[in-house]
């Protein structure tokens, strides 16, 4: 799988940061051994640590050409920054060392690996700070100042100068320029996010299109046939096409378009057939009861036929003629992914010998499959009167396939 584009720009900018904060710091270490030896004189301990120091992290990220890995990079640079900086510290003044601010990018430096990394460095130069300042009361010191008396503010000056320019124009230049080139790129995805969403749009609308172009056609080929039975199949199969072609349509009006609003697409297919099958003035009731429920089109598809399939038995076969009616369509949420579906109607029901699995009956044997598609159960609830179906199913992300 290919690594998100703002993933890769991070960890490329990372990379450049960690290795130019390097280079520099090893850089300015060497110029400042040279300068505490020669200008500054001081011949202990100090020079030598800048010298180790740059020699050593130079060497570091050298390697990194090699082993690609910059989390070892990074956390080499990090102990012997922090090794040096506490050397140089406790040996140049201890808690009234200039060179203690350098403690400070070290957690800075922590937080631009990662925040885990910045806690743990804060955590631990909040102690090395303490043991710092134990050094400097008189019962406990065991170091002394490196620093020739003569030579101390341009100590501090050379000192101060080279944290302010790691942290300002090493540091600040190159995170605001990170920090722009991710904004940069978050505002270009979003650019392409958007676009994609109006493309899905766009598609959505042309596919419900075309779907209602399939049922207009159906509808004028059922004109021209004069068997009622036919027709009645032409009639069953644009509910079929109208049903599905209802999905795209609410995708596309929604401001979501990956989710179906489930309480309105059922109310709208229910009403839709209710005048398909029984016409505009039936007195049949809908119930429908479904709570705030949002299903992906690889779910709401399957269960929109299945529900067309249930509604049309129930006004071609349960309510009869022009009787009154009900029918009932529950929709409730068990656990993450699984949902049970009510459906019904309080007609005449049909016989029990009648087997939704090896029925010859297009319609039902249709409500088995779609039930087995949705990796569901069906069965038929027989506390009620009429025909009442519970199925359960849980939520699918495969694409929608046969279901024949």
């Amino acid at each position: 799988m290919q690594k998100p584009i703002v993933n890769e720009e991070r960890i490329k900018d990372k990379v450049s940061l960690v290795r130019k904060v390097n280079y520099i710091s090893s850089i300015l270490s060497l110029g400042f051994a040279l300068v505490c030896y020669f200008a500054l004189k001081i011949e202990q301990i100090l020079p030598y640590v800048f010298l180790v120091f740059g020699l050593l992290n130079s060497l570091n990220t050298f390697l990194y050409k090699y082993h690609k890995n910059i989390a070892i990079t990074y956390n080499v640079s990090s102990i012997l920054a922090l090794i040096a900086s506490l050397g140089i510290t406790v040996y140049s003044g201890g808690i009234n060392s200039p060179f203690i601010f350098t403690l400070a990018l070290i957690v800075f430096a922590g937080y631009v690996g990662t925040r885990k990394y910045g806690q743990v460095y804060i955590n631990l130069i909040f102690l090395l700070i303490v043991l710092i300042y134990s050094q400097s009361l008189p019962d406990f010191s065991f170091t002394s100042n490196m620093v020739p008396e003569n030579s101390r503010n341009l100590y501090a000056f050379f000192c101060i100068m080279f944290t302010v320019y790691l942290l300002g124009s090493v540091f600040g230049k190159n995170l605001l320029r990170t920090h722009h080139n991710l904004y940069k790129t978050k505002q270009e995805l979003n650019k392409k996010v958007v676009e994609k969403e109006m493309l899905l749009k766009e598609i959505h609308h042309r596919v419900k299109n075309n779907l209602q172009t399939v049922s207009s056609l159906l509808n004028m080929q059922s004109r021209s046939v004069e068997e009622q039975e036919i027709k009645n199949l032409f009639k069953s199969s644009q509910n079929r096409v109208i049903s599905m072609a209802m999905v795209h349509e609410m995708l596309y009006m929604r401001e979501d378009i990956v989710k179906i609003e489930c309480e309105a697409y059922v109310k709208q297919l229910s009403e839709y057939l209710l005048r398909s099958v029984k016409g505009a003035d039936t007195k049949i009731k809908l119930k429908i009861d479904i709570p705030n429920i949002q299903l992906d089109i690889n779910t709401a598809i399957p269960l929109g036929l299945l529900i067309n399939e249930a509604i049309t038995n129930a006004l071609k076969y349960g309510i009869q003629d022009e009787e009154d009616g009900e029918i009932h369509v529950s929709l409730k949420k068990e656990d993450e992914k699984h949902y049970v579906l009510n459906i019904g109607d309080n007609g005449v029901g049909f016989a029990d010998k009648v087997n939704l699995k090896n029925t010859k009956t297009l319609g039902l044997r249709l409500i088995h499959n779609l039930t087995r598609q949705l990796k569901g159960s069906i069965s038929k609830d027989e506390s009620k009167k009429g025909t009442n179906y519970i199925v359960k199913f849980q939520e699918i992300h495969e694409e929608f396939h046969s279901i024949a």
